[in-house]
């Protein structure tokens, strides 16, 4: 498994051949180290809370910072279940912020209840 290598390409990979550990090799094909399916799983087991400040991080101060119409949106994690409710600036956002907190490492799933605020 190449070093750049994503968390999910290497679960895939390991669970196709049956594996329990997978190599991981530098760009010249030299051993880097060796990861395990329980180095994969640590992954989800972060706490709820590390996983909600890292979403309230990059929801309000990456996806949506210099929003002109009001933003507001509220994150609740239970057990890597992610909660998301408020008010986005724009229509088109909610796929976006969903999308993202997909992507967070130990997030399971994403239930998303979010409006778009209206114009003053």
């Amino acid at each position: 498994m190449p070093k750049d290598a994503t968390i999910a390409g290497a679960a895939r990979l390991m669970a196709r051949g049956h594996l329990r550990r997978l190599p991981v090799v530098d760009a010249d094909g030299r051993l880097a180290g060796m990861v395990s399916r329980g180095d994969l799983l640590k992954v989800y087991l972060r706490p709820d809370a590390d996983i909600g400040a890292e979403l309230r991080e990059l929801i309000m101060y990456q996806l949506i910072p210099h929003a002109h119409a009001p933003a507001e949106v509220h994150v609740h994690v239970a057990n890597g279940i992610v909660h998301l409710h408020g008010t986005l600036p724009e229509p088109g956002l909610e796929d976006v912020v969903v999308r993202a907190a997909r992507t967070v490492p130990g997030v399971v799933d994403v239930k998303a209840d979010l409006t778009v605020a209206m114009p003053a």
